[in-house]
């Protein structure tokens, strides 16, 4: 029997984050609360500390994965050979969860464990290096598919805050390297069922494939003068830059802090000035502020983007990264005036449905 050691939890966390339009840049320092230690946690990790653990009655490889496009990738590689879960709610913001007593269970329990990494998943990190067993490992995606000198600085994320943007998989093709990145760690934990991940890896990779060649058609339709993101939050820098469009700016969600009235005045002066048709924000956090500006300028505010809160309910085909992504580039293309019938061609199912 492997007891365990105590479990250590992580108090807090303070970065910096921005607000800024064109010619406009203010820092914003922001505390964000971490995970606090609770007699409910301790008592639990200590329960679960020398026993078995109650997720890996199955016999399969017990898998655990952050935001919900991460985790729809892992389980399509993994289909029905490994048990996959997701560590982050759904519609809850991924830079502020604070881990829950289940999450300490879930990472306890856990032989591989797959995070974004890039400073997205900080509390959770800490929480599965200060539990996770002996034999687990913890792999960072977004610290294997790009090196330092292609992270993006932007927005939300500027190079004066240290922290690059994380979203690299709203690049297809960030998405296509995080398949095979995370094929080879199954395969590296559990090489009884190689077969099945490298199948499923290979089925899944051609989907990924139609879909980043689909969306570089459908955006090459926007007209070159529309090619322009104005969003809620920075979630779209690998894409634009990839897809040949140029984010001018964004509106920080509550808990970064709302713009001030100068930077919201020169978010205006580049609406008017080029004309935008459609502005974005998101599905999860509403933006007053977006939808006044959309007000003030006569552009379309279109509030139903997502980045890791994943369309329609559990089950559908069409609740999955493929999903979200086809829904956004939709949306997208047809609001700035393209067309967005190439993404028709894209058929997809899920290996674990």
């Amino acid at each position: 029997m492997n007891c365990k050691k105590p479990v250590c939890l992580p108090s807090s966390l303070e970065f910096g984050c921005e607000v800024r339009a064109s010619g406009t840049t203010v820092k914003r320092g922001i505390r964000v609360r971490r995970f606090v230690a609770i007699v409910a946690v301790l008592a639990m990790m200590s329960a679960a500390a020398c026993g078995s653990p109650t997720g890996s009655s199955s016999g399969k490889l017990q898998v655990d994965a952050s935001v919900a496009p991460i985790v729809d990738i892992v389980r399509n590689v993994a289909g029905s050979a490994a048990d996959v879960h997701g560590l982050i709610p759904e519609g809850v913001d991924s830079h502020t969860f604070e881990p829950t007593a289940d999450t300490a269970r879930t990472l306890s329990e856990a032989d591989l464990v797959f995070l974004n990494g890039l400073d997205l998943e900080d509390p959770t990190l800490a929480l599965a290096q200060a539990n996770k067993k002996d034999s687990a490992v913890i792999y960072q995606l977004g610290l294997n598919a790009l090196t330092p000198s292609q992270y993006l600085y932007d927005f939300s994320f500027p190079r004066s805050g240290g922290h690059p943007n994380p979203h690299l998989w709203m690049d297809v093709a960030n998405a296509i390297t995080y398949t095979k990145l995370i094929q080879q760690q199954l395969d590296k934990a559990d090489p009884a069922n190689k077969a099945t991940y490298d199948a499923n890896a290979k089925a899944y990779l051609a989907t990924l494939s139609a879909l980043n060649g689909a969306v570089h058609k459908a955006v090459d339709t926007i007209p070159q003068a529309n090619r322009l993101l104005l969003t809620y939050h920075d979630s779209f820098a690998y894409f634009a830059a990839h897809y040949g469009m140029t984010v001018i700016g964004a509106i920080q969600p509550v808990n970064f802090a709302q713009p001030s009235a100068q930077e919201v005045a020169a978010i205006i002066d580049q609406i008017r000035a080029n004309h935008l048709p459609a502005i974005f924000g998101s599905e999860v956090f509403p933006s007053p502020v977006l939808a006044q500006i959309a007000a003030d300028t006569g552009a379309k505010y279109e509030d139903t983007l997502r980045d890791d809160d994943l369309p329609g309910n559990p089950g559908d085909p069409e609740h999955s990264y493929v999903g979200l992504m086809l829904y956004d580039v939709r949306t997208i293309v047809t609001d700035l005036g393209g067309d967005p019938s190439a993404l028709d061609a894209v058929h997809f199912t899920n290996t674990y449905d």
